[in-house]
C-alpha cells in the first residue's frame, strides 16, 4: 500500500501543490534486461547533523517495504536496489521506518544493518483464512463477545446505536477533522507526539487524500445518539484495508468503544469481500481481540559513512530510544510541559 502508484502519486502531489524545495525524490530501479523487476522510492532528507536516504513520504507511511517482481528472487533484486541506492546516492545513511518481518524488504536486508529499536508488532485479522464473517467472529472469546453485546445494549438503552461506511467525499473530509483534531488533543493531554502529528502539513496532506483517483480512501464511524462514539479511516488497497488513523471517545472508555467499533469495520471489510484487515502498529489491547496474527515491525538503519556510523549508534541505537523511555516514564503533566518546552508543532527530522 505505502509504496503504491496511488500513495507515490499522492505524496508528489502534496508535496508538489505546497512547493516544497526541501522535496528530494529518487526511485531506485532494478531491470533484467528491459524488464523493470524492482523499485525502491526514496527521499533524501538532510537535516543538521547528516543526510539520511529515507522510503519516500516517510512521515505519513505506516510501512516501508521493496517492491519485488513476483517470479524473482526477492533477496537478489533487494540487494540489488539497495546496493544501487549505495553507490548513486550521496547520503550518511538509509534509514527505513516500519519494515516488517518477512517482508521484501526484511528479507534482503544486508548483514550490516542496524534494528534501532525494540521490536513492535502490527495486528493484521486474515478475513480470507475463514468461509465468512460469523466463522471468522466465532474465534473471539465467548467472554469478549458476551461483553461487546452487553456493552451495546447498555448504550442502546440511552441512545440509537449505528454504524456508518463513508465513502462520500465531503463526509471523509469531515471524518478526516474530526480524528485528527481527537488524536491531536489526545496527544497534546498525554505529553506524546509522533513523526506524523510532529508536522505542521499533516492534515493538508490528509485532506489532500479525499478523491485522489489512485488511492482510495474508506471511512467508518460508530455513533451514538448525536456522538461519535469510535471512528478511523484508512485505505483499500489490493483486496485489503489498510488502518491509518483511528479515534474514539475516551469518557465511554468503559464501555470498550475501540473494541466494538472493530467488530462493525471488520464486519464491513467482510461484506466487501476484502481478503484483511491490517490494523497497523502499535499493538492495542482492542486490536489483538479481532487480530488472527501480528507482524513484527522493525526501525532499520544502513550507515554508509564515518558520520552515519557515529550518529546511528549514538542517536538512533542509544540516546533516542533512551530518552524516549525516559519521557514516557514521567506523568503525563510533566510530559506536557517538556513538549511545549521543545515546540511540538514543529517539523520533525529523523
Amino acid at each position: 500500500m505505502f509504496q503504491s502508484l496511488g500513495w507515490i502519486r499522492a505524496i508528489w502531489d502534496f508535496e508538489t501543490a505546497r512547493n516544497n524545495a526541501a522535496f528530494s525524490p529518487f526511485f531506485v530501479l532494478v531491470y533484467r534486461g528491459e524488464r523493470l523487476i524492482g523499485a525502491l522510492p526514496m527521499e533524501l532528507v538532510d537535516t543538521s547533523i547528516r543526510r539520511v536516504l529515507m522510503p519516500i513520504g516517510y512521515a505519513f507511511s505506516q510501512i516501508s517495504n521493496a517492491m519485488v517482481a513476483a517470479e524473482e528472487n526477492t533477496e537478489a533484486v533487494v540487494r540489488h536496489l539497495i546496493d544501487a541506492a549505495k553507490s548513486n546516492i550521496a547520503c550518511d545513511t538509509l534509514l527505513f521506518t516500519k519494515v516488517r518481518s518477512g517482508s521484501s524488504l526484511y528479507k534482503g536486508l544486508p548483514a550490516d544493518h542496524v534494528k534501532t529499536v525494540e521490536t513492535l508488532g502490527a495486528p493484521i485479522a486474515e478475513l480470507s483464512d475463514y468461509p465468512d464473517f460469523a466463522a471468522y467472529f466465532r474465534t473471539v472469546r465467548p467472554k469478549t463477545r458476551k461483553n461487546i453485546r452487553n456493552a451495546r445494549n447498555r448504550l442502546e438503552r440511552e441512545a440509537s446505536l449505528v454504524h456508518h461506511v463513508i465513502d462520500e467525499p465531503s463526509q471523509q473530509l469531515a471524518l478526516i477533522e474530526r480524528t485528527l483534531s481527537s488524536r491531536d488533543q489526545r496527544l497534546k493531554e498525554q505529553g506524546l507526539t509522533s513523526r506524523a502529528f510532529g508536522t505542521r502539513h499533516f492534515q493538508d496532506f490528509c485532506a489532500s487524500l479525499v478523491g485522489h483517483p489512485d488511492l482510495p480512501v474508506t471511512g467508518f464511524s460508530l455513533v451514538h445518539g448525536q456522538n461519535f462514539l469510535a471512528e478511523q479511516w484508512g485505505f483499500t488497497h489490493g483486496g485489503r484495508y489498510y488502518a491509518y488513523v483511528a479515534a474514539r471517545d475516551f469518557s465511554q472508555s468503559d464501555e470498550s468503544p475501540g473494541k466494538m467499533h472493530l467488530a462493525e469495520v471488520t464486519q464491513a471489510c467482510a461484506d466487501r469481500g476484502l481478503a484483511a484487515c491490517d490494523l497497523g502498529i502499535p499493538t492495542m489491547p482492542y486490536k489483538l481481540t479481532w487480530a488472527t496474527h501480528v507482524v513484527g515491525v522493525h526501525d532499520i538503519a544502513i550507515p554508509l559513512t564515518a558520520r552515519g556510523k557515529l550518529i546511528v549508534r549514538v542517536w538512533d541505537v542509544w540516546l533516542r530510544p533512551n530518552l524516549k523511555a525516559l519521557v514516557l516514564r514521567t506523568p503525563p503533566t510533566f510530559r506536557v510541559k517538556i513538549m511545549r518546552f521543545f515546540g511540538r508543532n514543529k517539523d520533525q527530522k529523523p
